[in-house]
């Protein structure tokens, strides 16, 4: 086919077709931010000292539950 019998040709939809519909996306939160933040203070706390290791633990772990929590009431 050549260039001039593309522009010719019109689609149109069939009668059975439905509307695309929206996607529904999530709320955003700060939940990742605080679980990078965990996990870097776990890296940085086995080079280091087990303080940080264990604030990073902290951290981490509440960030955790509270990322899935979010996401089970939406």
């Amino acid at each position: 086919m050549t260039e001039e019998n593309y522009k010719n040709i019109e689609i149109t939809p069939d009668e059975d077709w439905e509307k695309a519909k929206p996607e529904i996306l999530p709320r955003p939160t700060y939940w990742p931010f605080f679980l990078a933040m965990g996990l870097t203070f776990i890296f940085w706390g086995l080079l280091t000292t087990w303080v940080i290791l264990l604030a990073g633990l902290l951290i981490f772990t509440i960030a955790l539950a509270g990322w899935i929590n979010q996401i089970r009431h939406e």
